[in-house]
């Protein structure tokens, strides 16, 4: 095991998984950093999928190949767990739940316990921080909530990260007015389950009234991203948002999953298809230029052919445009592992139906853009994305984190092409 020392270098932290881990990272980050731990490498590990945990192990050992020096820090949800098997890493010198990752005692250079973990459903609070930037990143990211209060049979996340707990309105704006005149253009709000937020809070308030208080409050911020909705949660007042507030972008991802009733009765999930198409329809009277993603999951446990046509037609349906397709993978410890399982070879084909489906929505919705004229936020050089999350490459360098005037020359299957507005 190597020593946790001080150092002027500065920590390097390796995010695998969600836009929530990316947040906590920073924070890891700025805590090592005034820990002086340069010399620590920190993986925040994901447990989505049994892969998932697989790519964590392997990050693990392939930085200690190229860091042999290097006091390796694991964290994150596949630690939280199964900290034993991280304990075991010869690899690995400190290990730290999803509780202590967030807690800047944890990275003191004194501390001699190797392993902080404890029971993540008996926290009640979510830990409040102030990020001042993000490294190499032109959108910033703020953690609304953390945790889950439902259980998906598919998903292993609620044990990972605990039971539904939202920050207080009153921070979130103070870290987004920090953000903001540090210089981003645009803040992406993130949590497990941001629709969920506020159910634990005094007075209940919802996503909506927490992101129009958030709005009225910062008029300095000129975009405002949400990450995953739930459809059954989405609450009157952020669609009074959609309709009126322009500084809400008019993207709009949904945790889906699938399209067929009984795999999503069977997913435990609280929307039917119905839910997801009305939503998109409601959005879209809204807000004509909306544009939507999702979250699908080919080869759920029982999935027949009808029943994954219904989840290929909802791309259509619902107009869909931005794919996440997962293919079913067993993840034990949950329900899902216990049903009758598909094939995996049909799992994978399925996946790859969804998938290019939705290649062709997004080359056809590409399509529609050219011509027009889109304000880009450039993530580098020659790279950018529109309001609508529509990738653009751009003729000539700009500078990351600039909103630019962008006209629309031309679009290929995967991106739009453009030149700045002079």
């Amino acid at each position: 095991m190597t020593a946790l020392k001080p150092s002027d270098q500065a920590p390097q932290v390796v995010s695998l998984g969600c836009r929530l881990n990316a947040y906590e990272s920073e924070v890891m980050r700025a805590h090592a950093r005034d820990a002086g731990l340069g010399n620590a490498i920190i993986v925040n590990t994901c447990a989505v999928t049994k892969e998932a945990e697989r790519q964590s192990v392997q990050a693990l050992r392939k930085l200690r190949r190229e860091n042999p020096a290097a006091h390796i820090i694991a964290t994150g949800c596949s630690v939280q767990l199964d900290p034993a098997r991280y304990a075991a890493m010869p690899e690995v010198d400190r290990v730290l739940g999803n509780e202590h990752k967030m807690k800047a005692e944890s990275f003191l250079p004194q501390i001699n316990e190797r392993v902080l973990v404890t029971d993540i459903m008996e926290v009640r609070e979510t830990a409040e921080h102030l990020v001042e930037g993000f490294d190499g990143r032109a959108r910033a990211f703020v953690q609304v909530q953390q945790g889950c209060d439902h259980r998906c049979t598919f998903c292993i996340i609620p044990f990972a990260r605990g039971n539904n707990r939202s920050v207080p309105m009153g921070r979130i704006v103070q870290e987004v007015r920090g953000l903001v005149e540090t210089g981003f253009n645009e803040i992406v709000i993130t949590g497990v389950d941001i629709t969920g937020y506020g159910g634990d809070l005094p007075g209940e308030p919802s996503l909506g009234q927490m992101l129009r208080r958030l709005l009225m409050a910062v008029p300095e911020l000129k975009r405002l991203r949400l990450s995953s909705l739930d459809p059954a949660e989405a609450d009157e007042d952020l669609f009074h948002l959609i309709a009126d507030e322009p500084r809400l972008m008019p993207h709009f991802h949904i945790s889906a999953q699938a399209g067929d009733d009984l795999i999503l009765k069977r997913m435990k999930r609280r929307h039917l298809r119905a839910d997801v198409v009305s939503f998109c329809e409601r959005v879209r009277t809204l807000r004509p230029d909306a544009v939507f993603g999702a979250d699908l999951i080919a080869g759920f446990p029982t999935e027949t052919d009808e029943m994954f046509a219904n989840t290929l037609a909802l791309v259509r349906n619902a107009g869909l445009t931005y794919l996440h397709v997962f293919p079913y993978s067993i993840r034990p410890g949950t329900p899902a592992a216990k049903m009758p399982q598909v094939e995996k070879a049909v799992v994978k084909a399925r996946a790859a139906n969804l998938r290019e489906a939705g290649r062709a929505a997004l080359a056809a919705r590409l399509q529609t853009y050219v011509g027009t004229t889109a304000d880009i936020l450039v993530e580098q050089p020659f790279e950018g994305r529109s309001a609508h999350y529509a990738p653009v490459r751009l003729k000539d360098p700009a500078q990351a984190g600039e909103l630019l005037a962008v006209r629309i020359v031309g679009a290929d299957a995967t991106s739009l092409h453009g030149e700045a507005v002079r």
